[in-house]
């Protein structure tokens, strides 16, 4: 909160430093996605393992969202900002420079993961704190089209910066601006933190919940979900799978039980006169909580969605990055617009029907998309889905953001700015562990099912075919396979046979992949009758007013 009894109303330049922020927070990873292949190439690494990369990234911030707000309470706002500024530019120029997967991981995934955990819900608790009324909304609104347009942007520069120099170059420029906005913190109001104790143990447990459940969706493609899947870990000879059961499957067992001890352990926290690191007397809080859901399924479908068409447009069609940036152009257009436009129509319409417009949109787009993936691309229909995707995304980038913030006091800015940074990051997360396990899984099985059956394909080939797939749990283009198999002494028809199968197989994973998001945006319909038709200027936990003396 502002050291101020009252917050001060500064002018559109905080908001376009906490915007800048806001813009390379996002680009991230929708460079990455585009620029798949290259770095795969560029790191000797596989799409599983960039895949990973992408997950972690997301997960440290879910994970550490919490902490990061509540640290930013803590010290300040404009503290927890500079810091994680600080921090994020370390990890961006660790990365850049990153010589295989494993740097990468540490340089983005860890630190830069780490330094957004705290900027995030700094940006969210310093335009609660900054502005007021109808400019407090406007400045939500420009902070959810900036995430449109950095979404928007981002295919395009990844594109063609990766394929006139390299994805290095963009998170190298990534560190220039970090140094520009931390040379520039003046320009943000002071802002007082408050001396609390830290909760610990519920920093640790909820970390180590979100961790444990998003981990083992991740390795749910190699694993298995239930049942040991091939790449099952071992230990010596003991192979990893505890009453015959898959890891993955103990992992996301045991992550929602200690999600249970947590919530548990924060009430009792509370109970006792000590200060929790979230409130659950949050959750009641009905518009926050329909905020939470909704931004949680929107990222699930953004990520999701920027995951399968770079595989889609790479691996399947050949494309190079550049090609691949400007064949989303569409999507990034009508997200760039719509997020621009919803913020507009925030006077003239609720924020449910935007919302539920956006929602809509986001569903028949990925439907439309459904009918349009083909071993040839048909640019018309396939824009459209684009259209209508990107549309829908940034509808809702316009809005739930301040449907969020509006639900509590500003005075508590921080917290929710964590709780909406966790959601979003667990979206993200989970978008991108969850459509690449049913994208590799259903690979995995059609092929091998598709190979079985085949005429073509010899007897003594079937079986060592359709395990090799499976073993390297991989997402491979029908050149590589051809060039396996080819390597492996297989005919020419016995190659084309193969290949064949296999490219019916990428088809019908990449269609099943996007059908899992279509499922989200269903969810997310169910939701739209919790959110609040007309925003308020502040309210309590459990979601009412406020009396002037509590603003």
């Amino acid at each position: 909160m502002m050291s101020a009894s009252s917050p001060v109303k500064a002018s559109w330049s905080v908001i376009g430093m906490l915007a800048a922020a806001q813009f390379i927070m996002v680009l991230d990873t929708t460079v990455m996605n585009v620029s798949i292949t290259q770095v795969v190439e560029d790191l000797d690494t596989t799409v599983v393992g960039l895949q990973s990369a992408i997950t972690v990234y997301t997960l440290v911030m879910a994970a550490l969202m919490l902490l990061g707000g509540k640290l930013g309470d803590r010290w300040g706002a404009k503290r927890a900002f500079a810091i994680g500024m600080v921090v994020y530019g370390i990890g961006s120029l660790t990365t850049a420079l990153a010589p295989n997967l494993q740097t990468l991981l540490v340089g983005w995934s860890l630190v830069e993961g780490m330094g957004a955990a705290l900027v995030i819900p700094a940006i969210a608790a310093l335009t609660a704190a900054t502005y007021e009324g109808r400019q407090r909304a406007m400045a939500y609104g420009i902070l959810g089209g900036v995430t449109g347009a950095s979404a928007a942007a981002g295919p395009l520069i990844g594109g063609w910066v990766g394929t006139q120099w390299s994805w290095r170059y963009v998170f190298a420029g990534e560190t220039v601006v970090v140094v520009i906005l931390v040379l520039m913190l003046g320009l943000i109001p002071h802002t007082a933190g408050r001396v609390a104790r830290l909760d610990v143990g519920g920093a640790f447990l909820s970390a180590a919940a979100l961790g444990l459940a998003v981990f083992g969706v991740l390795r749910s493609s190699q694993w298995g979900w239930v049942l040991p899947g091939p790449k099952v870990p071992t230990i010596g000879d003991w192979v990893v799978a505890p009453l015959g059961l898959s890891p993955t499957l103990w992992l996301i067992v045991v992550g929602c039980g200690l999600l249970v001890v947590f919530a548990r352990y924060e009430v009792r926290l509370r109970d006792a006169g000590r200060e929790p690191l979230v409130d659950m007397a949050l959750f009641r809080n009905v518009p926050l909580r329909a905020g939470l859901v909704m931004i949680f399924c929107q990222q699930f479908i953004v990520m999701g969605t920027f995951l399968v068409i770079p595989m889609y447009l790479q691996t399947v069609l050949g494309f190079d990055s550049l090609k691949t940036g400007t064949t989303i152009l569409p999507l990034s257009i009508s997200l760039l617009v719509a997020a621009l436009g919803g913020s507009a129509l925030t006077g003239r319409f609720t924020a449910r029907r935007i919302v539920q417009v956006g929602v809509l949109l986001m569903l028949f787009g990925e439907v439309t998309m459904l009918a349009f993936i083909d071993p040839e691309l048909r640019s018309a229909g396939f824009s459209t889905a684009l259209i209508l995707v990107g549309a829908g995304m940034g509808l809702l980038a316009s809005q739930i953001g301040n449907v969020i913030m509006s639900s509590v006091s500003s005075r508590r800015g921080g917290e929710a700015g964590g709780l909406q940074g966790t959601a979003q990051n667990l979206g993200a997360s989970l978008g991108t562990a969850l459509v690449g396990s049913v994208l590799i899984a259903v690979l995995a099985s059609t092929f091998q099912s598709g190979v079985l059956q085949s005429p073509d394909v010899p007897d003594a080939v079937k079986v060592e075919a359709a395990s090799a797939l499976e073993a390297s749990g991989n997402f491979l283009s029908v050149d590589q396979v051809a060039a396996a198999a080819e390597t492996a002494g297989l005919s020419g028809p016995e190659t084309a046979a193969i290949t064949e199968v296999y490219s019916q197989s990428q088809l019908l994973a990449l269609r099943q992949a996007i059908a899992s998001i279509a499922i989200f945006a269903l969810i997310a319909l169910a939701y739209l009758g919790q959110l609040p038709r007309r925003m308020r200027a502040a309210t309590n936990d459990a979601g009412t007013a406020l009396p002037d003396s509590e603003l």
